[in-house]
């Protein structure tokens, strides 16, 4: 399997994701401007959309679309419990979680990347990111992880949104349940290999 990548965005959480599931899998890396990758090649051939990420599966099947591409991952590797069971009610509160992130957290965060948007809309889209986060802070403070099962993919993908924060200048220290989840995933191996093998950690 190949990734498609760009450092420290979204494509981050599948690239723990496939660390953590210990499968084989070779990055490839795509330059958000040029839609070029490393070896050259046009992206938009593999994802028309020009975003990232994308799962090549083998030649000429390709997944996008962060959340699925993550089911797909660690349901091709059960033993690591990135998931819970198709058609258990935790499997749905894991898409649930999935959900709200991908909508609520990562679309959320997309308006205060964008120049020229003004800082008064920008201002609004914070207010709006801090009634999440809100949420999320009373959950974690009851609970390690999304799920009661342990760590899961939705908490890669709640990782990788969340340490957008400092970007954007959102001060996390509001959330101290979110902080500590945040170095809890942070300590996990196939975390820091992850980040290391992006060039986001020495």
């Amino acid at each position: 399997m190949k990734l498609y990548y760009s450092p420290g965005v979204c494509s981050l959480a599948p690239h723990i994701a496939l660390r953590e599931a210990g499968l084989p899998f070779t990055l490839e890396k795509v330059d958000a401007d040029t839609k070029l990758t490393a070896s050259g090649a046009d992206y938009r051939a593999v994802n028309p959309n020009g975003y990232v990420p994308a799962l090549e599966i083998e030649p000429g099947l390709v997944l996008t679309e962060g959340p699925a591409i993550m089911q797909y991952i660690a349901d091709r590797a059960p033993a690591a419990k990135l998931v819970p069971p198709a058609g258990s009610m935790q499997r749905y509160r894991l898409q649930s979680w999935l959900n709200f992130i991908t909508s609520e957290i990562h679309k959320g965060f997309s308006p205060l990347f964008k120049q020229g948007m003004p800082a008064e809309a920008k201002t609004l889209f914070k207010e709006q990111l801090a009634q999440r986060f809100d949420y999320v802070e009373q959950h974690l403070a009851r609970h390690d992880w999304l799920l009661d099962g342990g760590f899961s993919v939705a908490d890669a993908y709640l990782f990788v949104t969340t340490g957008w924060s400092g970007f954007v200048g959102i001060d996390l220290k509001k959330w101290p349940a979110i902080m500590a989840f945040r170095e809890r995933v942070q300590a996990r191996p196939a975390v820091r290999d992850a980040l290391r093998a992006e060039g986001l950690l020495k």
